[in-house]
């Protein structure tokens, strides 16, 4: 949920347009680079609550402490609401949630050294401000009416749209985390596999980083309460994508999706103008009566991309938006996780062959399922753990032949380490933490903060 898009302005005046802009990122398999964001709630060391924006230990205290490591200030209305260093960036999300957008690297190799500094940032500055930061996928104690909002047009119109189309708008907004990776293709058809397969196989890595068994301080019944959340956010904009696996899915088809999901708002002269819930097609034909006459850019186009919200999301990349924040060892593992799968002509076409008999009622029942289940939800014959393993494997060995090693000569399987490890002991970061909150933390989520934190 960053920004406005850094796309030119150029207008849009013939809907093929839309189809080419998402053609255009297609890239040559040398050229393929590997993005990663991961979002993580603050909090103040002494009393667990997280930042306001404004005040010595705000998060605008934050930003501001980070730019001696070279990062510019983006402002919306005098605010600092981003920070920009080379093709990377740090943003706001709607509480004040710290979301970092890695650069195009080459291998995860360059993505965990990636992680690695900019943790050691943020440490640097909020140790100094008293603050803390903590990666999992929904906020485990405080309540919505706590979290703080942060000062970005966007978050206000969205603030306001949300509780009209689903219940939990306002919870996706304010108290989940996430780590997604943006990955590359090279044609329609390398994407269309690659869609295809990533989001029949979204609810094993959803299961594999569960990590969200806690709200206000108590077991929520789930294990990964951030992925139920986005079933009654707004389902206009969100989901599976059935008609992803229909014949013919392509570029075109999925504008026509991106048509039909309504707006949130236009970029215009340095300020955002809302036009919630209205039609980008009405937009194209210059019907909106909030522009009277005014036609759609690229750059619309691109923003309106980004309001969007399935398990897959296509922009000039695809993203993979299934997983729960994490510790450090996840931030790294998502994107060998994907890669692997995604990255090798070989280990594609072992992760299609096991997704492609998937039933569409069986894809929405691993998605349903994995929420509260985890690696324990039942499949077919077996488990979700069962096909976790396939899928590790597969990714292992599709990490092993892309074979970009380290100094020290270890490929990129190392870091899918940690989620073979949970899929052996058939316990996700969820079931671990809801142990601990029974024996050891004595039925307090607080030692979350301190044992959890970056």
């Amino acid at each position: 949920m960053s920004g406005p898009s850094a796309v030119k302005e150029t207008p849009i005046e013939r809907r093929a347009q839309l189809v080419e802009f998402i053609a255009s990122g297609a890239r040559t398999p040398d050229q393929w680079k590997v993005g990663t964001e991961h979002e993580k709630f603050g909090f103040r060391l002494d009393d667990l609550r997280p930042p306001t924006y404004e005040g010595e230990r705000g998060i605008a205290a934050m930003l501001n402490g980070l730019t001696r490591f070279g990062w510019e200030p983006v402002r919306e209305n005098g605010n600092v609401i981003a920070l920009t260093r080379g093709d990377g960036s740090i943003s706001l999300e709607p509480a004040g949630q710290l979301e970092l957008s890695g650069g195009q690297l080459d291998t995860i190799h360059d993505t965990c050294r990636e992680v690695t500094g900019h943790l050691k940032e943020v440490k640097a500055v909020a140790d100094e401000l008293q603050l803390g930061f903590l990666g999992m996928g929904f906020q485990p104690k405080w309540r919505r009416e706590d979290m703080p909002w942060m000062p970005k047009g966007r978050y206000k119109i969205m603030r306001e749209y949300m509780p009209k189309v689903g219940k939990l708008g306002l919870d996706m907004m304010t108290r989940t985390c996430t780590v997604q990776v943006n990955l590359d293709f090279a044609s329609e058809a390398d994407m269309v596999k690659k869609f295809r397969v990533s989001l029949a196989l979204q609810p094993v890595a959803t299961a594999l980083f569960a990590d969200s068994p806690f709200t206000e301080g108590k077991p929520n019944g789930y294990l990964s309460y951030r992925s139920h959340i986005w079933t009654d956010t707004d389902p206009n904009r969100t989901g599976m994508l059935d008609f992803v696996f229909e014949d013919g899915f392509g570029y075109e088809r999925y504008v026509d999706y991106l048509l039909d999901v309504p707006m949130y708002f236009s970029y215009r002269d340095g300020r955002y103008i809302d036009l919630a819930g209205k039609s980008f097609r009405d937009f194209l034909a210059g019907r909106l009566a909030e522009l009277p006459g005014a036609l759609p850019t690229l750059k619309d186009w691109a923003d309106h991309a980004t309001t969007a919200f399935p398990e897959v999301r296509l922009k000039k990349y695809l993203e993979m938006r299934g997983a729960d924040g994490g510790r450090w060892s996840r931030l790294c593992a998502l994107p060998a996780f994907w890669v692997g799968l995604l990255y090798d002509a070989t280990a594609l076409d072992a992760a299609w062959d096991l997704v492609k008999d998937f039933t569409r009622a069986e894809r929405h029942a691993l998605r349903d399922g994995v929420p509260k289940h985890a690696l324990k939800l039942p499949f077919r014959s077996g488990s979700v753990r069962d096909l976790a393993f396939e899928a590790l494997k597969i990714a292992g060995n599709g990490l092993a032949r892309r074979n970009r090693l380290n100094e020290t000569g270890a490929s990129e399987a190392v870091f899918l380490e940690p989620l073979i490890e949970y899929a052996q002991a058939n316990q996700t970061p969820a079931e671990r933490k809801l142990e601990l909150f029974r024996t050891t933390w004595n039925g307090s989520v607080d030692p979350v903060f301190r044992e959890f934190a970056y």
